[in-house]
């Protein structure tokens, strides 16, 4: 039994597919993983649960002709493999793995595709809705199992073609990681530079312009910021244009670009208020985690943020390019009584469904629904 992960990085698979390849390995499958590789990433051969891995150069960009050679390595090596499910991730390597995989469908490999968040939504470019839209309903028709993580998502693929659709709650993630973890806090911010009295503002995510940290910088800048220090973990393209932002508003001394960080847990517990202004999401792990933490969250109100953030119950809402309601909602959680607490009661209860064991629990059913035939065995034994 094999199965193909392919995803537009290997970064994608490591940060959020590990459990899943661990438990397909117990199940006796064969892994095999294709995307695009970058430096952030161990080797692979240090990565557990993966048999085979193909470095494929898949550009995120749909207009990149280098796509077409991805598609044709990426077609011969699931000619080449037979593989019994091909599981797609993310736009382009869900767009690609479904284009190579269609002969092999014919000859009865199942073809799973997760919609972590499709490009066109509610608030979204018209453009977007123009190119990505039409492609995605197409592709359903390839694909035997379709699998949405929020409510707009899911809506909107009543319309395709596919065979199944499943709804589930995000990929999940360790509730307990974030919720039970101890941290020397006075230690951790002497190792991050920041004085014990400061207030810390965190964002976690990418440097891209869906992650939209800019608002965030422009809303300390509208805060009496003498006191306040902004952390941003992440790395991307934005990089130079997001310091440059700083500098445009004297916060360069009030500003850290810690890149990824293995230790986020650790950080949120040291940190005051967490900010997600998301222009859109699958379903947001980062907003999770810091609510996990008991970090009071300010969040856009996009799809994958809204299905957890409810407005002045488990969260503070803003539009995203509202800097002026980022700073109120910032300001309010450092100066108005008891919201922080009530904020954070809220959130940590809303969250247990998102915990890692509800989403593998779904995720197992979804595999054992799409081919019977491979599980039978193991359901057997389990019996």
């Amino acid at each position: 039994m094999k199965i193909l992960y392919v995803a537009n990085v290997y970064r994608h698979i490591t940060s959020f597919h590990m459990p899943y390849l661990k438990w397909l390995k117990s199940q006796g499958f064969e892994v095999h993983v294709a995307g695009s590789g970058d430096e952030s990433i161990p080797k692979w051969t240090d990565v557990p649960y993966v048999d085979k891995n193909f470095d494929i150069s898949i550009k995120r960009s749909p207009y990149s002709f280098q796509n077409i050679k991805a598609y044709k390595q990426l077609k011969g090596i699931v000619e080449s493999e037979k593989y019994d499910i091909v599981h797609c991730h993310t736009p382009m390597g869900g767009v690609l793995g479904r284009l190579a995989s269609r002969g092999l469908r014919k000859q009865g490999t199942k073809v799973i595709y997760t919609a972590h968040g499709f490009h066109f939504c509610k608030g979204a470019p018209k453009i977007n809705w123009l190119i990505y839209y039409p492609v995605e309903r197409f592709l359903s028709r390839y694909t035997d199992v379709l699998i949405t993580m929020n409510k707009e998502d899911a809506d909107i693929v009543q319309k395709f073609k596919c065979r199944e659709h499943y709804s589930i709650p995000g990929i999940g993630f360790d509730v307990a990681k974030f919720k039970n973890v101890e941290v020397d806090k006075e230690k951790k911010r002497e190792e991050l530079e920041i004085l014990e009295e400061e207030f810390v503002v965190i964002s976690v995510g990418d440097l891209t312009k869906r992650k939209n940290h800019q608002s965030v910088i422009k809303a300390i800048s509208k805060l009496d910021s003498s006191d306040i220090k902004y952390i941003i973990c992440g790395k991307g393209v934005l990089e130079h244009e997001l310091k440059q932002l700083c500098l445009e508003h004297e916060l360069s001394e009030k500003v850290i670009f810690l890149e990824y960080r293995t230790d986020i847990n650790e950080i949120l517990k040291s940190s005051d208020v967490f900010v997600f202004p998301s222009l859109h999401e699958g379903l947001a792990i980062a907003g999770l985690e810091a609510m996990a933490a008991g970090v009071p969250v300010v969040a856009s109100n996009r799809r994958g943020v809204s299905d957890y953030c409810i407005d002045e119950k488990t969260a503070l809402l803003c539009e995203p390019m509202d800097s002026d309601c980022i700073a109120r909602s910032i300001s309010r959680i450092r100066n108005e009584k008891g919201l922080a607490e009530r904020l954070t009661e809220e959130a940590r209860k809303a969250i247990e469904k998102f915990d890692i064991s509800n989403a593998m629990s779904e995720m197992q059913n979804i595999y054992i629904k799409v081919a019977p035939e491979l599980f039978k065995e193991k359901k057997a034994e389990g019996n």
